[in-house]
C-alpha cells in the first residue's frame, strides 16, 4: 500500500472525514478574486484579511518549500435542525459550530496526531519530511485548497460543500515537504439552484459565488465591532453567534450525516437558550458559561448587544425588563442596542 493510500486510511482513523491531497500551486485564481473582495470593502472590518495577501492568494509564498497540501475535512453535522430555533422568538439561535467546544482546538489536535504519523511513516524509506498544520488561523486559504484537493465546490454561498458531507464540515491543512500525488479538483454541483442565495435574512449575496461581509450575519454577530447598522438589526432575528441558513437550506445535506465527534454536540444550554437568561450575563458569567466554546472570544460586551437586536426583534414585552436593565450598560453599543431594544418592544 502507498504512503498516500496509508495516509487516507490513518485520517480516518484519526477521526476526519475525508482526505484528499493537491499542489500548492494549483489554486492560481485565488489572488485576483481576494483582491476584488478587499478592493471592494467586502471584508469590513477585518483588517487581517488586508494583511499577508501574497501568502493568502499563493500557497507557495507561504512556505515555498512546500510540495502538498493535504486536506482533511472534519464533519460537525447537527443531529437537530439547526433552524427550528429561528421560530422560537424568545430564545437564541447560536450557529451550530459554536454549540459544543471550540473546533481550532479539535481539529488541531487531530492534525498533528495525523502529522507526526506521517513524519514516522516517511521516515522508514527516507529523510523526515518537515510540515505545518492550518486551521482557519493563518493566512492560508483553505476552501480554494479543499476545491483544488477534490473535498467539495466553493456553491454560491461560498463556502465548500461535499457531494458525501453536504455542508457541515470544517477544513484543515496539512503542508508539506513531501511529495503527494494530487487528487482530482472538484467541480461545481451548484446547477440552477439559488436556495442559499435566497434564503439570506440580509441579502449579503451580490451575486452567486460573491459575499458581501458587511452584511453577513456572520460577520455582523461575530466580527463587526460597535453598533450594527439599524438597517440590518432586524435581519438578525434572534441569530446571536454566527448562521446557519445558507448552510442549512442546501439541497446536498440530504447526504449529510450527524457528527461521530461528541465535542461538536449540541450542549444542552446551547440549544435555544432563553434570551433573558443571556442578557443578564455580567463579565464573569459570560467568560464561565463559555469557557472552551469559540463564543468566548467575542466578549461579553459585544455578546450582550448581539442578545439585545435578538430581544428587539422579538416582539415579546415580557422580554423588555431584559433590555431595561442594559440601557445604562457602561458599553456603548450595549447601551444603543438595548434602548433600540426597549423602543421596538410592544408597551
Amino acid at each position: 500500500m502507498s504512503l498516500k493510500a496509508r495516509l487516507v486510511a490513518e485520517a480516518e482513523a484519526v477521526g476526519f472525514s475525508a482526505c484528499r491531497v493537491c499542489r500548492p500551486g494549483d489554486t492560481p485564481q485565488v489572488a485576483a478574486r481576494l483582491a476584488q473582495f478587499l478592493e471592494a470593502g467586502r471584508h469590513g472590518q477585518m483588517g487581517w484579511m488586508a494583511e499577508r495577501t501574497a501568502w493568502r492568494g499563493d500557497p507557495t509564498a507561504l512556505w515555498p518549500e512546500a510540495r502538498s497540501v493535504i486536506m482533511l475535512a472534519e464533519n460537525y453535522g447537527p443531529d437537530h435542525d439547526p433552524l427550528a430555533v429561528l421560530e422560537q422568538h424568545d430564545r437564541a439561535a447560536i450557529s451550530v459550530y459554536a454549540q459544543n467546544r471550540d473546533y481550532h482546538d479539535v481539529v488541531k489536535k487531530k492534525l498533528k496526531r495525523l502529522g507526526r504519523w506521517l513524519i514516522a511513516e516517511a521516515e522508514r524509506d527516507g529523510p523526515a519530511p518537515e510540515i505545518k498544520v492550518f486551521v482557519d488561523t493563518a493566512p492560508v486559504m483553505e476552501k480554494p485548497l479543499g476545491e483544488a484537493a477534490g473535498l467539495g465546490w466553493q456553491g454560491k454561498h461560498t463556502n465548500l460543500v461535499s457531494r458525501s458531507l453536504g455542508s457541515w464540515f470544517f477544513l484543515g491543512a496539512i503542508f508539506t515537504t513531501l511529495p503527494l500525488a494530487p487528487d482530482e479538483a472538484e467541480r461545481d454541483h451548484c446547477g440552477s439552484c439559488r436556495a442559499c442565495l435566497d434564503v439570506c435574512p440580509t441579502n449579503a449575496f451580490p451575486a452567486p459565488y460573491q459575499l458581501d461581509a458587511r452584511r453577513c450575519i456572520s460577520y455582523l454577530t461575530i466580527e463587526h465591532k460597535g453598533p450594527v447598522d439599524e438597517a440590518l438589526r432586524p435581519g438578525l432575528g434572534n441569530r446571536i453567534y454566527g448562521c446557519d441558513d445558507c448552510l442549512a437550506v442546501c439541497p446536498w445535506n440530504k447526504f449529510a450525516r450527524a457528527s461521530r465527534e461528541v465535542k461538536y454536540h449540541a450542549r444542552p444550554d446551547l440549544l435555544g437558550p432563553p434570551l433573558a437568561e443571556l442578557a443578564a450575563l455580567d463579565d464573569a458569567g459570560f467568560r464561565a458559561r463559555f469557557s472552551g466554546s469559540p463564543i468566548k472570544r467575542i466578549g461579553r460586551d459585544r455578546f450582550v448587544r448581539n442578545v439585545c437586536y435578538a430581544i428587539g426583534n422579538s416582539g415579546d414585552a415580557r422580554l423588555r425588563p431584559a433590555v431595561q436593565a442594559l440601557c445604562e450598560d457602561v458599553d456603548d453599543a450595549v447601551r444603543d442596542a438595548a434602548r433600540w431594544a426597549a423602543a421596538r418592544l410592544p408597551a
